[in-house]
């Protein structure tokens, strides 16, 4: 499967596995009914540049670094690769950067959740700056089901949430900040959050259905949660990043480490699930014009 990696200085919350319009909208994106960025620069990526990557900051700025068009969409919208269809070869060929602040400090959003208020003032930068305009269809696709591979029997590493854990989650948001630290030990998922590194990635009690987003943008297709299991789950699944994928700083797995599984086999043994190809009616989002953007 393919990998691709969105670097942090806090914890990324990667949800591209399924398609979060605002209710209604199925013509061009509408930049007066989202939330807008205060400042927002747009340039061209220059060559040999790091990245890419999407960085989110404290005080609701976002950094983009070498990042094509289609990516910036599919961010925007939390979209599978596979759910974005149409558009010219630019957009995947032309990379960019990004550098904008919303006002306050807008939440991360968690997979499943709808899009945060960054992500829908990406939407309205893409139809501002890029011009883009999009129409939501249903078409039918190759999709995964994430399935167990022995039927109600969890991996070693797939626990349900702790009496703990939960106990956090209720108790608010100020409990939920401190709890989601990183740990010391660098060992266990962060309660009540989703850290995502090169070879490793970090559940902190959520259901399952809130994995499969992680999973679509791996593989590049919509994955539907098909497990059967109920309630909420932590794990922590590592793996050997892909070779030549984009690593972060504080990689924990090395690439040439020879005792790491990959992702696949990874997901199988220490989780007990994997991924089976099907074909299901999926909501996608298809292009119908977009211009190389205006630069600052």
């Amino acid at each position: 499967m393919r990998g691709r990696l969105l670097r942090a200085s806090v914890v990324l919350l990667i949800a591209l596995g399924s398609a979060s319009w605002l209710p209604g909208q199925t013509s061009q994106v509408s930049a007066q009914k989202l939330p807008a960025f205060e400042v927002a620069s747009v340039k061209k990526s220059s060559p040999g540049e790091a990245g890419p990557f999407i960085r989110r900051d404290p005080g609701g700025r976002i950094t983009v670094a070498n990042m094509p068009v289609r990516d910036l969409i599919t961010y925007a919208y939390r979209l599978a690769p596979s759910q974005l269809i149409g558009g010219p070869s630019w957009t995947v060929t032309d990379h960019f950067d990004v550098v904008a602040k919303l006002e306050g400090t807008p939440e991360l959003g968690l997979p499943g959740s709808g899009p945060d208020p960054v992500q829908l003032a990406m939407r309205t930068l893409l139809a501002e700056r890029f011009r883009l305009k999009a129409h939501q269809e249903m078409r039918e696709m190759d999709i995964y089901a994430l399935v167990m591979i022995k039927p109600g029997v969890a991996g070693p590493a797939l626990k349900p949430i702790s009496t703990e854990c939960a106990a956090t989650i209720a108790a608010g948001p100020g409990a939920h900040a401190k709890a989601s630290a990183p740990a010391p030990s660098r060992t266990i998922a962060p309660c009540g959050g989703i850290g995502i590194g090169a070879g490793v990635i970090r559940f902190g009690g959520f259901p399952i259905s809130q994995f499969t987003p992680i999973l679509g943008e791996r593989s590049g297709r919509v994955v539907a949660d098909r497990t059967g299991l109920t309630g909420s789950w932590q794990f922590e699944l590592r793996f050997a990043p892909e070779q030549g994928g984009q690593r972060s700083p504080d990689a924990e797995v090395s690439a040439s480490d020879s005792n790491a599984p990959t992702f696949v086999t990874a997901l199988q043994e220490q989780l007990g699930l994997k991924l089976e190809p099907v074909k299901a009616p999926v909501d996608v989002l298809v292009i119908d014009h977009v211009e190389p953007p205006t630069e600052d």
